[in-house]
């Protein structure tokens, strides 16, 4: 369309326009979208709003469309109408419902917040309670999508009259009594268009604690074990308990090196989560408070596009007991997540930060959505949101991508 022309008038029904809301219900079949609509053109009628859902087959079609004249060439235009679309509907074996009215929906109050939850499984009780909270708050729900029902089920709940933050209190309550994961972020365009993720390695993209499986190798893993708890917990200096626990290494071989690297297991969900963000344009990367002889190696196994850690020092091929370079501790990683998203022309509001120690803070706050992944209580207590459950590609439901998303993706990738 050139910039002269311009787009038809259409009328806008106010609040006295006479509407009718035509709900279609049963058995669902290909083409009764087309069929309904087929059978309301004969009556010249403008469509206001549809909205249509299908739960284990069955089809829930509402219709709001402005009301035929009142009489037409037969009569009442609008019994014309009702009589035709029932007909239709029992030529079909479906139910119509016709409602008269008067405008459009009601205005949505003020608030726009997306709610995701994730149950394992998700009850009926837990929604209810869900569900009770959120109108406690003064919001809506406008609308309710399921994300996923594997591994997790996972459903979205778009709630408006209730601002983010209360909203964000009120559900982390019912989360902790209930049992289930319950993200709340503000609605609008910025939720896709998140295009950076970092994360952490240790006990989030991983399962293991890096600094234990070379402790294993040195026979004193327990020591560090009991360190690396307490450094995580948030009562140790991050920087003073890395140099303590570095310290016991000292003398191993660098071979050990690789034999960490095969000991190193993904958590549950890794691949699938950063296969599906490289495909949908995501930028990718890692932070630890490990070591770089390891998170090379998963930058290139995994096609990160960054990463940083802390450098173990080898001489002569022995470890030495010290680290390398600058520290990347607590502050550390939320200048890295800085950085990388300065390199990766994104926005840090337009970043999620995903981990599960005290350490990662700074970091999960600094993000546009800070993720706490089975973390400790201290980081679930200060995230944006948590999930507790051991999938690590449940992440991508609370940015709004479907299980089915992520299936195609995968399809596509194995016909490329």
């Amino acid at each position: 369309m050139s910039a002269s022309q311009t787009l038809p008038a259409t009328a806008v029904p106010g609040d006295d326009t006479p509407t009718l809301l035509i709900k279609i219900f049963g058995k669902d079949r290909p083409g009764i979208t087309a069929g309904l609509f087929d059978t309301l053109a004969a009556y010249s009628l403008d469509v206001v709003d549809i909205e249509q859902v299908v739960t284990r087959g069955r089809i829930t079609l509402c219709a709001l469309v402005t009301a035929p004249p009142p009489t037409g060439p037969y009569g009442s235009a609008e019994g014309e109408l009702r009589a035709t679309v029932h007909s239709w509907a029992e030529s079909l074996r479906l139910q119509a419902e016709i409602i008269s009215g008067r405008g459009d929906n009601r205005p949505r109050g003020t608030g726009r917040s997306i709610v995701t939850v994730l149950g394992h499984p998700l009850t009926a009780g837990s929604t209810a309670a869900i569900a009770a909270a959120i109108t406690g708050t003064g919001g809506n729900i406008d609308r309710i999508f399921r994300l996923a029902k594997y591994p997790v089920t996972a459903v979205e709940f778009a709630v408006s009259g209730a601002e983010t933050a209360p909203l964000r209190t009120a559900l982390a309550t019912q989360a902790a009594l209930l049992g289930v994961d319950i993200a709340v972020v503000a609605a609008g365009l910025h939720r896709r268009a998140q295009r950076l993720v970092v994360m952490d390695v240790d006990s989030t993209l991983i399962q293991d604690e890096v600094i234990e499986l070379f402790a294993a190798h040195a026979g004193c893993e327990e020591q560090v074990a009991e360190v690396t708890a307490a450094a995580m917990r948030g009562e140790l200096d991050f920087e003073q308990s890395l140099h303590a626990r570095v310290a016991l290494l000292a003398g191993l071989d660098e071979s050990v090196v690789e034999k960490v690297r095969s000991d190193i297991r993904l958590t549950p969900g890794a691949r699938t989560l950063i296969r599906t963000l490289k495909r949908l344009g995501y930028q990718v990367g890692v932070v630890s408070g490990g070591f770089t002889q390891v998170t090379d190696d998963l930058r290139e196994r995994l096609g990160l596009d960054f990463a940083s850690a802390n450098t173990l020092e080898i001489v002569d091929g022995k470890l030495t007991g010290r680290v390398t370079g600058e520290i990347v501790d607590r502050a550390g990683k939320a200048r890295l997540l800085r950085r990388f998203a300065a390199e990766a022309g994104v926005p840090l509001a337009q970043t999620v930060a995903i981990g599960d120690g005290a350490n990662d803070l700074d970091m999960l706050n600094a993000a546009g959505l800070g993720v706490a992944f089975n973390a400790k209580p201290v980081v679930r207590e200060a995230a944006h949101t948590a999930v507790n459950v051991p999938f690590l590609d449940t992440v991508l439901y609370l940015l709004g991508i479907t299980r089915e998303e992520v299936e195609a993706a995968d399809t596509q990738a194995d016909e490329d």
